[in-house]
Order: C-alpha cells, then sequence, then structure tokens
C-alpha cells in the first residue's frame, strides 16, 4: 500500500483475506470479549454478558466467531446446570496489546469525540432548519 491506495490484487494476493480477519477483529462485541478476557480472565458466559450489557444472542454468536478464529477457547463442563467458561488462546492473548492501545485511546480521546459530534450535530441540525 502507499498512501491510502490499495495495491494491485497482484501484489497482495492476501488483501481480501485480511479483510476477513480485520472485520472480525475490529467487530465491536469481538474487541470488548478480548478486552474483557484479557483484564478478568477465564469467564463465564453470563459474566460476559453481564460485563458487556450484550444480549445473550449477539455474545453467542459473537464468540462462536472468536473461537472458529483461534482467539478464544470454549471448555464446557458436563454438570447440572452445564458450566461454559471462555478464555483467551496464545493467539487471542497476542491481540491483547492492540486492544488495550485502541481502549486506551479511545478513553484518552472521548472528550475531544463528544465535542465534535455535538459540533457536527449543531451544524446538521442549523442545515435542516435552513433548508
Amino acid at each position: 500500500m502507499k498512501g491510502t491506495t490499495m495495491a494491485p490484487i497482484a501484489q497482495c494476493p492476501d488483501c481480501r483475506r485480511l479483510n476477513e480477519v480485520l472485520s472480525r477483529v475490529g467487530d465491536r462485541w469481538s474487541v470488548l470479549i478480548v478486552a474483557s478476557l484479557s483484564q478478568y480472565g477465564t469467564l463465564r458466559f453470563n459474566e460476559l454478558k453481564r460485563n458487556l450489557g450484550i444480549s445473550q444472542r449477539m455474545l453467542s454468536l459473537t464468540l462462536r466467531d472468536l473461537e472458529r478464529d483461534g482467539l478464544v477457547s470454549r471448555t464446557y463442563y458436563p454438570t447440572i446446570p452445564p458450566k461454559v467458561e471462555y478464555a483467551l488462546t496464545p493467539l487471542g492473548d497476542s491481540f491483547r496489546e492492540p486492544v488495550e492501545v485502541l481502549a486506551v485511546w479511545g478513553l484518552e480521546n472521548l472528550k475531544a469525540i463528544d465535542a465534535a459530534r455535538a459540533q457536527y450535530d449543531d451544524a446538521a441540525e442549523k442545515d435542516v432548519k435552513s433548508a
């Protein structure tokens, strides 16, 4: 890649596959699940659900995708009631550092983002009223 122009596909045979990976690791819930597991270690399904405020369906789908991609491991215990725990795999653990950097950047820039949003919304509202 040079600047913002992508190299021709012949020069980047894995660019399409990279899109799949970035879709997974750039997903909001994937990032939050990895951050939560990196902070707290092994967690049960309901602990993740409670920590993140995520719907059961979305958590199930995202965990399944993260497990498929090798970032999260799932351990099932055949107890009554059944117990399922999730933890980061070594590959998932290697994703911890970029997630932490992204989270720190987000936290450090919340006020600036809020201010930019407010400015944009005010300008958009003025445009609607003047139209």
